[in-house]
């Protein structure tokens, strides 16, 4: 073959190891086979074949198309396989692809790629830091330099980046003296006259695994960010969340304390009725609860706040749609916006008044109401409140755990009026009851901020 075409040949098959690995992490069952420690023997084989069977195309091609030769990555996808996969996928693979070329007539293709996959996967054994196979790089003069750079202080001559090169270059070289000795027993580019082209054959074959493993490792530090702001916002969430525990307990104890003197009866039940609100608190760690769960738990709170008011002074009303009663949303979501009223709304008006909790679904959308008739706010004070933190800890907490869950999607606004009263009202979207959180909710939700 003239060395024109080796070269294009060798640049239309880095094209193709680059369009391969990086249609197949497009696929969630693969990328599942592909980032995994541990493999069962199960598993293994899927990933021989969602890696393989593309390359058993490309040897079916090069073989009927003998002017096509770039699509074979046999070689190559052998000592992929064996080193993401271990000897057991490498071997598995060798053969897998082999077998076009075997029946062709290339009898050593299938030892010699099977033995590729083999010492891959050996080599695997013995990385001490996973994390070196997926650094690899074709340029070698930069795992050299490390190397030097990390024996200066103290000696240690194994480099497993260079061993896996030096590795990659030796197998490379056998398939170059079987094809010289046993011609067309298997199959190999070759340009023995031009020492140039010679060298870049090599390169070529180096570089298109060090491309794969590097498209395939672009995609792993992907989701690694996102699972750890996943995990960062789970984590900022729950610390929003438990902040509330402890705020609610407070007002609740005050409330009962009013009671022990003049009605220990009535302080009786009212304790009772915050070891069960106590109960489900401790017992659910879920961030998501129905909207029912919700109103029954604040059936119990306002219980409290009705006895501490009176009941002439506090009146609740609900207005609740039964279609939304079974809307996930998050958490202890109600009891910040009813203690605010309460407390802001009706405790400085003399008369009371009267809380109402409306809920329906409207456009996809779950709208929540909060609204009391009690003094309400000036448009000063709403100046002040429009960052949440002047209505109090449990208003600006609900608004920044419904920002960390759901960035945009999810809207809290206020609308109040000096002396007519104040409403809260939230918009959300739906989940299903039986769905809870989606897996990757926190990760979607964030990449939805972006």
């Amino acid at each position: 073959m003239e060395p024109r075409l080796i070269l294009i040949n060798l640049l239309i098959k880095l094209g193709v190891a680059a369009a391969v690995s990086s249609s197949l992490v497009r696929s969630k069952e693969f990328k599942s086979l592909l980032f995994r420690e541990e493999r069962t023997f199960r598993q293994k084989v899927f990933l021989v074949l969602w890696l393989g069977l593309p390359i058993v195309i490309g040897v079916l091609i090069r073989i009927s198309q003998t002017s096509f030769q770039a699509s074979d990555l046999s070689f190559e996808t052998a000592m992929l396989l064996g080193v993401i996969g271990g000897r057991w996928a490498g071997s598995l693979g060798g053969a897998l692809m082999s077998a076009p070329s075997l029946l062709h007539g290339e009898w050593a293709a299938l030892p010699f790629h099977v033995l590729s996959g083999f010492l891959a996967g050996q080599l695997r054994t013995m990385a001490a830091d996973k994390d070196d196979i997926w650094s690899f790089s074709p340029f070698i003069d930069q795992s050299i330099f490390r190397l030097i750079r990390r024996n200066l202080p103290r000696p240690r001559l194994f480099d497993w980046q260079i061993m896996f090169f030096t590795t990659i270059v030796g197998l490379r070289f056998v398939q170059t003296e079987l094809a010289r000795y046993f011609p067309r027993s298997i199959y190999s580019i070759e340009s023995p006259d031009n020492l140039w082209v010679f060298g870049l054959i090599y390169a070529a074959t180096v570089a298109a695994i060090g491309i794969e493993i590097k498209v395939f490792n672009s995609v792993r530090i992907q989701i690694k960010l996102e699972e750890q702001e996943r995990l960062l916002l789970h984590a900022r969430m729950e610390a929003l969340q438990n902040q509330i525990n402890p705020h609610f307990l407070f007002n609740t104890l005050n409330s009962i304390s009013s009671l022990v003197r003049f009605d220990p009866d009535t302080a009786r039940d009212m304790i009772f009725k915050l070891a069960t609100i106590l109960r489900r608190l401790l017992n659910s760690s879920e961030a998501f609860a129905p909207l029912r769960e919700e109103f029954e738990f604040i059936d119990n709170y306002l219980d409290i706040e009705v006895v501490r008011f009176g009941r002439e002074k506090l009146r609740v009303v609900k207005e609740l749609d039964p279609a939304s009663l079974d809307v996930v949303v998050p958490s202890m979501l109600l009891q910040p916006l009813i203690e605010n009223s309460i407390k802001h709304g009706l405790a400085p008006k003399i008369e009371g008044g009267s809380i109402y909790l409306r809920s329906r679904v409207t456009n996809s959308r779950l709208i929540i109401e909060v609204e009391d008739d009690g003094v309400g706010m000036g448009s000063a004070q709403l100046d002040e409140s429009s960052s949440w933190s002047g209505m109090g800890i449990g208003m600006a907490n609900i608004s920044e755990r419904l920002q960390v869950l759901y960035g945009d999607i999810a809207r809290m606004t206020i609308d109040s009026h000096q002396g007519k009263g104040t409403l809260v009202r939230i918009r959300l979207p739906l989940f299903e009851p039986d769905s809870s959180v989606p897996e990757g909710f926190y990760a979607e939700r964030s990449s939805t901020r972006r």
